[in-house]
């Protein structure tokens, strides 16, 4: 069995607001959706793993020095899904100003104990969507960060959405055939966006978006563990077809077995 740590693809919807008086504007409603919920049922679908769905506020708001380690200690796959990097290198309690000027501040960087981590065994997918790898407006912004030397592929230094209502399609590579044996990536659906990355030296293309040749699925080592990095979104928007495909479950379990060094 694997314990999954999964970060992301939450939202929460505030509205409809309504201003009523010029002083006063008045959500008049809120709903909290979670994205991530068919992600983390494909790879809870066989009863052989466990996957802790995480919002990504949580992950800002409640982690303190010492907890990103525990979790670290305890899960054997880190996920990561329309996750901008600040929410790595910040934290509210970070900035305690009752400590102010006693003595110098300081606290251990996520991302650095995120690459030890990898380095030492753990595997970790890291997935698309407006706030991954680049993103909008660059507000991703992994590559200006460590995980640049984590990722299988190279980041943009510009927004790197890349969109089409009319959806792309998925050439499997020789390397992804060797990983991915008995899924019909024809019958995969339209996806109607992806992050633009660039090949690295360091990593593999396993698919491709077939209309562009931009990377989709690259895979690397990185000292005792294994990266998976998938380009496009594994929830609605992007995924909104991809979702009800069905081999969904299949490729996830295939992709989660990866970087478990199984396959």
């Amino acid at each position: 069995m694997a314990k999954v740590y999964y970060v992301g693809d939450w939202a929460v919807m505030t509205g409809p607001v309504f201003a009523e008086t010029p002083f006063f504007h008045s959500p008049k409603g809120l709903d909290i959706f979670n994205y991530g919920i068919w992600l983390k049922e494909a790879l809870e679908s066989t009863g052989r793993h466990v996957v802790n769905s995480v919002p990504s506020w949580d992950f800002y708001n409640r982690l303190g020095p010492g907890d990103y380690e525990a979790i670290l200690e305890e899960y054997d796959v880190l996920v990561f899904s329309d996750v901008d990097a600040k929410l790595f290198q910040l934290a509210p309690n970070f900035f305690d100003r009752a400590k102010f000027g006693k003595k110098p501040l300081t606290f251990p960087d996520r991302l650095r104990l995120t690459l030890e981590a990898v380095k030492a065994g753990k595997g970790i997918m890291l997935l698309g969507g407006w706030y991954s790898f680049t993103g909008e407006m660059g507000k991703g912004g992994w590559g200006r960060t460590l995980l640049k030397e984590l990722l299988p592929v190279l980041c943009l230094d510009y927004e790197d959405l890349v969109e089409t209502t009319e959806g792309f399609s998925v050439e499997v590579t020789e390397a992804g055939k060797k990983i991915f044996k008995k899924i019909p990536f024809p019958s995969m659906p339209p996806l109607l966006g992806y992050n633009k990355t660039i090949p690295k030296k360091e990593g593999r293309i396993l698919l491709k978006v077939k209309e562009t040749g931009d990377p989709l699925l690259a895979v690397r080592d990185f000292g005792q563990g294994r990266v998976l990095a998938y380009t496009s979104d594994p929830a609605p928007h992007w995924g909104c077809n991809f979702i009800y495909w069905e081999e969904y479950n299949h490729f996830w379990l295939d992709c989660l077995d990866y970087v478990l060094g199984r396959k």
